[in-house]
């Protein structure tokens, strides 16, 4: 039910978008995670719609946009300056209703993921 797309391999400072094309529902609130190697899965950010907000991980403040377009059921990742410690695989991932807002980093509330795609920044 979701689809995300997007990733690349970039140069430190460059920009990427992520999209995570939602089919089947519509969802509250939707995040996106990514993974490194050899680390834990890692919450960047989350937009929800009845709270009409969005949240960012420090490490991606003022970097990163997180968007959503209703009309095409679609969330966006936009990723600006990016750095090499950004690189990762990118998921998006839906709650099952909204989720408060203590458990946002949560992976565990979100019962929908994506596939991942991978973004690789070089330095």
């Amino acid at each position: 039910q979701l689809q995300a797309s997007g990733g690349g391999l970039v140069q430190a400072g460059d920009s990427l978008r992520l999209s995570c094309v939602v089919s089947g529902r519509t969802f509250d609130t939707m995040s996106w995670f990514r993974q490194a190697p050899g680390k834990d899965r890692e919450w960047v950010s989350s937009i929800s719609s009845s709270r009409q907000r969005t949240y960012y991980a420090d490490s991606v403040k003022g970097r990163f946009t997180m968007s959503r377009d209703n009309a095409k059921n679609t969330v966006s990742l936009q990723m600006n300056n990016l750095r090499p410690e950004d690189t990762a695989v990118y998921y998006c991932a839906a709650g099952n209703g909204r989720v408060i807002l203590s458990a946002l980093h949560q992976a565990g509330v979100y019962g929908y993921w994506g596939q991942g795609t991978q973004v690789t920044v070089s330095s």
